[in-house]
């Protein structure tokens, strides 16, 4: 488990496109020097502020695309900055939409509450890796670092739902 990740480069010689570096790098969040996959998490929160993002078809239909075009991505990323490398973040932002997607079928509007709460259990799944995610960590391939941020949002969706369940009973009196 590593807190912050070294960014380091492989392989001098390979060059990846601009495309795979802007997506797979959630137009440059990857590259700020620490925490990273924190600023990544973030970063897929800003997506909220776009009227009907939290609508569960659109963070469906975005998290489907970017889960693929992250694959590809990320491959191509691996060349020249190694495993799992540091500056790739759009697992982190697919995950983040994987966590709020399950959130909206259960809550039909978004507050900062929930947005925290989303947040903070997905940064927490991300980096504990518990399984499965933790065997597609270890693939060392594109599916594998977009796969371990699904499942790290797929946990964070639901325990986020029992914490908002459990904080509401306790507001409405019947904690």
């Amino acid at each position: 488990m590593r807190l912050i990740k070294k960014k380091k480069i492989v392989n001098e010689d390979y060059r990846v496109d601009f495309f795979s570096i802007f997506i797979s790098s959630a137009c440059y969040t990857g590259f700020i020097p620490a925490a990273s996959g924190t600023f990544g998490s973030l970063f897929g929160l800003l997506f909220l502020f776009i009227p009907g993002f939290y609508n569960p078809i659109v963070l469906l239909t975005v998290s489907i695309i970017f889960f693929f075009t992250g694959i590809a991505a990320s491959e191509r990323m691996v060349y020249r900055y190694g495993d799992d490398p540091s500056v790739v973040v759009i697992d982190e932002v697919v995950g983040m939409w994987i966590s709020l997607l399950i959130l909206s079928f259960c809550f039909s509007s978004i507050s900062y509450a929930i947005v925290i709460i989303s947040f903070l259990t997905f940064r927490f799944f991300d980096i504990v890796k518990i399984f499965p995610a933790g065997f597609f960590d270890r693939m060392k391939s594109g599916f594998g670092i977009m796969m371990d941020d699904v499942i790290a949002g797929i946990y964070s969706g639901a325990v986020s739902i029992i914490i908002i369940k459990i904080i509401m009973g306790y507001i409405n009196g019947n904690g």
